[in-house]
């Protein structure tokens, strides 16, 4: 299969993961770009240029839909910004490898308390902001230095404190379109960019499903929402620990 098209459909499931749940576009893209022989390097490149026009498509959908609560936004999005600028910085002059273990400890953690949260404390509205400026630093960071954890850190951290994962995963996803555009214009003052039709493929995939992935962010109930993004960080995150580990 052309590499065009074998990164369309990647970045096409990719696309329906992060605008449903906010979360896990990079790493669902680098696990099947892994797995057809794309070096690394190429794929941290070629995600995170796609990124750019997947989060600003998905962060319009939520904003028709009606996803997104305006303060919280906001409230992520400038300190996101922020400290996504400084950890591209970083990352390009040390390696973030080293990183990815903790930040999967915590992920695995945050995703069995989002379990156990769905199903022993009833979910509030949530639509007031919350003091998420230090979590949307430490997220931007970390999404620039890890290779990724934007949505995982923030939208796990704030469904976890009750808040309803429609407004959450709208607000999120906007914001991360913003960070990622900074963490890219970084990255690409240091590093060189190449293998455009990879990106051009992500980038198509992600366009296709962003209308349907913020569909159906607001139509699943909020608990059934809760234990997939549960299930998901727990998955996803045991892998990248594992991998950073050496395991498999």
């Amino acid at each position: 299969m052309p590499i065009l098209l074998t990164a369309m459909l990647v970045g096409l499931v990719g696309q329906l993961v992060d605008g449903a749940l906010g979360m896990a576009y990079g790493v669902t893209c680098s696990s099947f770009l892994l797995t057809l022989g794309v070096a690394p390097a190429m794929i941290s490149y070629s995600v995170k240029v796609s990124e750019i026009f997947t989060t600003g498509i998905s962060g319009v959908s939520h904003l028709f839909h009606q996803n997104v609560n305006r303060a919280l936004f906001w409230e992520i999005a400038i300190p996101g910004v922020l400290g996504g600028v400084t950890g591209a910085y970083i990352l390009s002059n040390f390696p973030g490898d080293k990183l990815k273990p903790w930040i999967s400890v915590y992920l695995i953690l945050m995703g069995g308390y989002i379990l156990w949260r769905s199903n022993h404390k009833p979910i509030s509205i949530g639509t007031e902001p919350t003091k998420a400026v230090p979590l949307a630093a430490t997220g931007g960071f970390l999404d620039a230095v890890g290779g990724g954890g934007w949505g995982p850190i923030v939208t796990s951290t704030l469904l976890a404190k009750g808040h309803q994962p429609r407004y959450v995963i709208g607000s999120v996803n906007l914001a991360e379109f913003f960070v990622t555009l900074s963490q890219a214009v970084t990255f690409f003052i240091f590093l060189q960019l190449e293998n455009f039709k990879i990106i051009a493929g992500l980038i198509l995939g992600g366009i296709i499903a962003a209308p349907f992935a913020a569909k159906l962010c607001q139509i699943l109930p909020s608990k059934v929402l809760m234990r997939i993004v549960g299930i998901v960080l727990i998955l996803i995150s045991t892998r990248t620990l594992l991998l950073a580990l050496g395991k498999i």
